[in-house]
C-alpha cells in the first residue's frame, strides 16, 4: 500500500465513523420527557412561555382550546392538520385573503348552502375567485399564526 493512500485512510476513517456516528445519532429516537435535561425542557417550554405572557385573555382561551383540541386528535389527524399548515404557509399572499374570504363566508352558511359555494368555488377561474373574495372580504385578522 503506498504512503498517500495509508494517509489517506488513516484521514478518511476516522472522518467517516464520525458521520457514521452522527448519522445514527439523528436517527435514534428523541427522548422521553422525563429524560430530558432541565436546559432541554425550558428549550420547548421557552416559546410558548413568552407568548402566553403576551397574550390577552381572549388569546390565552384560544391557546387552551387548541391545545384541547390537538390533544384529542389522533396521529393521522395531527398528520392532516401540519400538512394543511404547511400547505397554508406555502400559498401566496392573495390565494391567502382568497382562503380567508371563502372560510369566513362558509362559517355563516348552512350546510346546504356552505356545500353549493363550494362547487361554485371549485368551477370559478382564478379571476373570479379574485373578485369574489373582492366583493366578499374576510373580517379583520386578529394577529396570529394560522388562518
Amino acid at each position: 500500500m503506498s504512503l498517500t493512500r495509508t494517509v489517506l485512510l488513516a484521514t478518511a476513517l476516522p472522518l467517516l465513523l464520525l458521520c457514521g456516528n452522527a448519522a445514527i445519532a439523528q436517527s435514534a429516537p428523541p427522548p422521553a420527557w422525563d429524560q430530558l435535561t432541565p436546559a432541554q425542557r425550558e428549550q420547548l417550554i421557552g416559546p410558548v412561555r413568552e407568548r402566553w405572557n403576551g397574550a390577552d385573555a381572549q388569546e390565552r382561551g384560544r391557546m387552551l382550546e387548541h391545545a384541547r383540541r390537538w390533544q384529542s386528535m389522533t396521529p393521522a389527524e395531527r398528520a392532516e392538520a401540519r400538512h394543511g399548515l404547511h400547505s397554508w404557509k406555502q400559498l401566496p399572499p392573495d390565494q391567502r385573503e382568497e382562503a380567508r374570504a371563502l372560510y369566513s363566508k362558509l362559517r355563516t352558511l348552512p350546510e346546504a348552502e356552505r356545500e353549493a359555494l363550494r362547487e361554485r368555488w371549485k368551477q370559478m377561474t382564478p379571476e373570479q375567485r379574485r373578485r369574489w373574495a373582492a366583493d366578499n372580504p374576510a373580517p379583520p385578522r386578529r394577529e396570529s399564526r394560522g388562518p
